[in-house]
Order: structure tokens, then C-alpha cells, then sequence
């Protein structure tokens, strides 16, 4: 019986071994690669050498012994779409990781564009430090890599997590480019095809048995912004606390975009406010199920929206005639409750960041969650928070509970005969200064929120358009032309929508002498009032000057007064 030898066959999917005779013809040999490899007799090319010479042709009077390939031997596989070229496999910045990701899916916007960008801190030169000519570069005038730690710890307010594609380009840096680097997503459960023993919790291995998850804080975060398009989205959501003291909680939609204080950064961009249904409370809140959720998506998705993050208050009245809140979310207590992180975590999860680089096609996410809270000054703050993709495994596979009396802490969960739970935990210092280990029996939710984003910016814009553009150009008003039950208008507003998206005044002048319009003035000025149910779905996002011919916000106390009134019914005080 001839000697077997066992072959190493490298293609872009990793190395797999082959088992061969010294005897065996090439033919035969590449028959067996292409069915360990699962490609057609003739979709790849295996060559001897790295750099695609040698190349080994399915002839059946060739052995591998006159080939001159021993047992132990490396040789290289290409596709066929890559076996033509004669230049190295790939050496852009990212593509290092793209043999173990999923290249098939389509990332988002933001996310293509960051991915060709330099991204490098360039820097001018020193007067004082550089010796060279206006041509030269040194030290201390080379441009420095996106993820300089020292860069982003003396930008002013310092910068605590790099930018997700900056943590990319950390990634495949260096002389490999990311070769044996992936994106991998966290289980917490069992494998499951395990066939040595009895299933949970009869038996498990080390083959299917999760790792343990020690918790660190993530130095990256997938949005570095969060910006309002004009403060009248905000005002808007706070006016429900205002008139009832209920806390409330709405949806984010928006876009996300380039944030350039940030090197590769990505801001989330608020245009409107959507508030399901719901129950409030001073101090809860209960989501109730939405028969409207896919009618908003989609009427978002023809305004060039969607989708990206959740905002709820957590507001005090402190003293009502000083207009001043609650300070009660700090370093002292908590920045997001354990159910709130639960919570955070749960809404990621369902909306994953799609990535090519990973194996599964997402990894992370760019779903975000705003507070509004009292600040140091005892006034409304927003604060924007992620969770860590260690939390959101948590989550996700059901490890995660939230702690009754004490909202900093949240607790992992114990093996039960349901469910096998990994050991979890996170390292602390302690007395003495030094680094320890500890159960996350109970945890701090600290170590699950990327948190202080470099800024949650409001933003004022200038609206520059014609009074009915302006008008119109409201989520929650475009959503109660679509789902009135008077005079829905969903197979005839697409034009209205497209007008709202380019900020076409033409468009919005030529959807404005439509019949459709024509009759909801008409319903309009027959009743006399507003069309039953324009009260609930009232503008969100609408233009400023919309907003000052309605209800007024008194400027020392904030209260909501009705029009036409000059002094705060509240307070007392003048309006102006």
C-alpha cells in the first residue's frame, strides 16, 4: 500500500489538509480539493508558490512525486476571479479581513464612504520642534493614524472610544493588514451539532461549552454624535412632560453622517420624534403594541429616514417657579439603569450594524439611546449612551437581569437545567490598588455602556423654504395625512414626500393644488377645527415659526402656555 501524505492547501477561507499518495496523479489530487474546498472542477487554480507560479494542471499522467510536492508541503488556492491577476491577493487596508467576512451584503452609506476615506490626522509643520524644509516630514509633523490615544486624549472635550472604522484601520494596520483578524460576534450559548454526549443538561464539552466573558470596557463605539436638525424636535417631546409630569419615551429617526471633529467618525442626525403608544407614569413607562410601526417606517423610508435610536425622559421637577429639574443621574448613582441597559441592549440587537467584515454579516450597532435628565445646572440635559457588544450577547441570549432595589447593578444569570449560562466577570481594583477578578453576581452597568458621546449637540437651522414647505414638513403631520381615517392619503402623498425629501418648494406647491388637498382644506374649514386626531399626531420637527404661533414655553419656568396669552400662567412672569 503506497505512503500516505497529508498536503496543506491555503485559500482565502483559511487552510484545510488534504490526504494524498506520492503516487497519486494531479488530476485526482485537485478532484479532492475542490471537494473539500466545495468548488466546481474548474472554478479555482492551485499553485506552488504564494505568488502564483507553478501552477499545478489537472494531468493524469503527473504525479505529485514528479511534481516534486512532499508530505508537509504548502500550496496556495485561488478563486477563479482572483486567479487571473498576477499581483498580490489584496492589500488595501480592509479588504484583510474580507476572507473571513461576508463580502455579499451591502453596508450603509455612512459606512462605504468612511471605509475609502484616508482617515489620517494630518498635522502642519512646527515652527518650534521641526528642523526641515516646507517638503519634509518628522516626528513631530507626520500625519498620526485615526486611533492615536494621545490625539484623542487632548482634544478638548477628551475623546474616550475611538471611532468604529478607526478601530478598523487599528485592526489592519499593521504588516498582515488584518489577515487572521474577524469581527466575531459573542455567544453565550451552547453549540449546537455536538454529538460526543448528552445534550444539556446531560452532558457538555469543551468543544460545545461557551467561553467565559470577562467584561471590558469596548474602546470603540459604532456613533460618535448625536445631533437634533433644530430644537424644535426636542421641545417638541418635552412638551408631554411639561403639561402632565409623566415620563415618555419616543423613537429617533433620522440619518447617519460624517462626523468630522471626530477622525472616521459617525453622527446620528435627529430629524423627528416619534412617539408610540404608550403608558406613562412620574416614574415608569409601558410600550404598548404599535398598529401604526410599519406605516411610520415606511413613510420615513420615502423621506430618506429611518430608524436610529430611542429617547426617553427621566425628568424631576425640582422647584417649579425657578423652572429647575432633578440632578439625579451622575458618577455617583448611574448614568443608565441595569433595565434601561437591558433595554438599550434589546433594541441593538434588533437593529445590527451590517459589516462585511463579519463572518455573520453584522457586528455591533449603530442604534443609539438618549436621556433627557437633569444636568449639573439643574436644567434639561440630553445625554446620549451605547451598550458594549458584550452586553448586547448578554442580552440576547437571555444572561442578563436587572437588579430590584439597587438600578446601577444588573446581575448574569446561574445555570439552570433550561439554560447553560458562561461564568461572567469583570475586573475591578481594589483596596490596595491592585487589579482583581470578580463574579458579575451582582455587576455594575458601568462596564456595559460606551458612553459621553463627544457631544449631543442641538442644532438650529434656518429654514429658508415656503410657508406651506414649511408647514408640511413634519413627521407626525405626514403620518396623520396617511392614517386619518376621514381622508387617508397613503396612495397619494408620494409626490408630498418626495417634495419634503429634496426640499422641493415646486413639488410642494404642485401636491398643494391636488384635489386631495383641496379636500382636507375643504373638511378643515367645514368643521372648524382640526381633524380628529390632529391633536394627537401633533408637528414634530416643524419650523419655528409654526411652533411660536401655537403654544409658547415660558423662558423662566418652561411651562407650556396657551397662545395669545402675555404672561406665563405659571409663574406669573412676562413673556418676552
Amino acid at each position: 500500500m503506497a505512503e500516505s501524505i497529508i498536503i496543506r492547501v491555503q485559500s482565502p477561507d483559511g487552510v484545510k489538509r488534504i490526504t494524498a499518495t506520492k503516487r497519486e496523479t494531479a488530476a485526482t489530487f485537485l478532484k479532492k480539493v475542490a471537494k473539500e474546498f466545495g468548488f466546481q472542477n474548474n472554478g479555482f487554480s492551485v499553485y506552488i508558490n504564494r505568488n502564483k507560479t507553478g501552477e499545478i494542471t489537472a494531468s493524469s499522467s503527473k504525479s505529485l512525486h514528479l511534481l516534486k510536492i512532499k508530505h508537509g508541503d504548502l500550496l496556495f488556492l485561488f478563486p477563479s476571479s482572483l486567479a487571473g491577476s498576477s499581483s498580490e491577493m489584496e492589500t488595501s487596508t480592509s479588504v484583510g479581513l474580507k476572507a473571513f467576512g461576508a463580502p455579499n451584503v451591502v453596508e450603509d452609506e455612512i459606512d462605504q464612504y468612511l471605509s475609502k476615506q484616508d482617515g489620517k490626522i494630518y498635522r502642519s509643520r512646527d515652527p518650534q520642534l521641526c528642523r526641515h524644509g516646507p517638503l519634509g516630514k518628522c516626528v513631530h509633523c507626520v500625519p498620526l493614524e485615526p486611533f492615536d490615544e494621545d490625539y484623542l486624549n487632548h482634544l478638548e472635550p477628551p475623546v474616550k472610544h475611538m471611532s468604529f472604522h478607526a478601530y478598523i484601520r487599528k485592526l489592519t494596520g499593521g504588516a498582515d493588514k488584518g489577515k487572521f483578524v474577524a469581527l466575531e460576534n459573542i455567544s453565550c450559548k451552547i453549540k449546537s451539532g455536538c454529538e460526543g454526549h448528552l445534550p444539556w443538561p446531560n452532558g457538555i464539552c469543551t468543544k460545545c461549552q461557551p467561553s467565559a466573558i470577562t467584561l471590558n470596557r469596548q474602546k470603540y463605539r459604532h456613533v460618535d454624535n448625536i445631533m437634533f436638525e433644530n430644537h424644535t424636535v426636542a421641545d417638541r417631546f418635552l412638551d408631554f412632560w411639561r403639561k402632565t409630569g409623566n415620563q415618555h419615551f419616543g423613537y429617533l429617526y433620522g440619518r447617519y453622517t460624517e462626523h468630522k471633529d471626530i477622525p472616521l467618525g459617525i453622527r446620528a442626525e435627529v430629524a423627528a420624534i416619534y412617539e408610540p403608544p404608550q403608558i406613562g407614569t412620574q416614574n415608569s413607562l409601558e410600550l404598548l403594541e404599535d398598529p401604526k410601526a410599519e406605516v411610520v417606517d415606511e413613510i420615513a423610508a420615502k423621506l430618506g429616514l429611518r430608524k436610529v435610536g430611542w429617547i426617553f425622559t427621566d425628568l424631576v421637577s425640582e422647584d417649579t417657579r425657578k423652572g429647575t429639574v432633578r440632578y439625579s443621574r451622575n458618577k455617583d448613582t448611574y448614568f443608565l439603569s441595569s433595565e434601561e441597559c437591558i433595554t438599550a441592549g434589546d433594541f441593538q440587537n434588533k437593529h445590527p450594524n451590517i459589516c462585511r467584515l463579519s463572518p455573520d454579516g453584522h457586528f455591533g450597532s449603530k442604534f443609539v439611546t438618549a436621556v433627557a435628565t437633569g444636568g449639573p445646572d439643574n436644567q434639561v440635559h440630553f445625554e446620549g449612551y451605547q451598550v458594549s457588544n458584550q452586553c448586547m450577547a448578554l442580552v440576547r441570549d437571555e444572561c442578563l437581569l436587572p437588579c430590584k432595589d439597587a438600578p446601577e447593578l444588573g446581575y448574569a444569570k446561574e445555570s439552570s437545567s433550561e439554560q447553560y449560562v458562561p461564568d461572567v466577570f469583570y475586573k475591578d481594583i481594589d483596596k490596595f490598588g491592585n487589579e482583581i477578578t470578580q463574579l458579575a453576581r451582582p455587576l455594575p452597568v458601568e462596564y456595559l455602556i460606551i458612553d459621553d458621546f463627544h457631544s449631543l449637540a442641538t442644532y438650529l437651522s434656518q429654514n429658508t423654504s415656503s410657508v406651506f414647505l414649511d408647514t408640511i414638513s413634519d413627521f407626525h403631520l405626514l403620518l396623520f395625512l396617511v392614517t386619518n381615517e376621514v381622508m387617508p392619503l397613503q396612495d397619494s402623498i408620494s409626490l408630498l414626500l418626495e417634495a419634503v425629501r429634496t426640499r422641493n418648494e415646486e413639488l410642494a406647491q404642485t401636491w398643494k393644488k391636488s384635489e386631495q388637498w383641496a379636500t382636507i382644506e375643504q373638511l378643515c374649514s367645514t368643521v372648524g377645527v382640526q381633524l380628529p386626531g390632529l391633536h394627537e399626531f401633533g408637528a414634530v420637527g416643524g419650523s419655528a415659526r409654526a411652533a411660536t404661533s401655537a403654544m409658547w414655553a415660558c423662558q423662566h419656568c418652561t411651562f407650556m402656555n396657551q397662545p395669545g396669552t402675555g404672561h406665563c400662567e405659571m409663574c406669573s412672569l412676562p413673556r418676552t
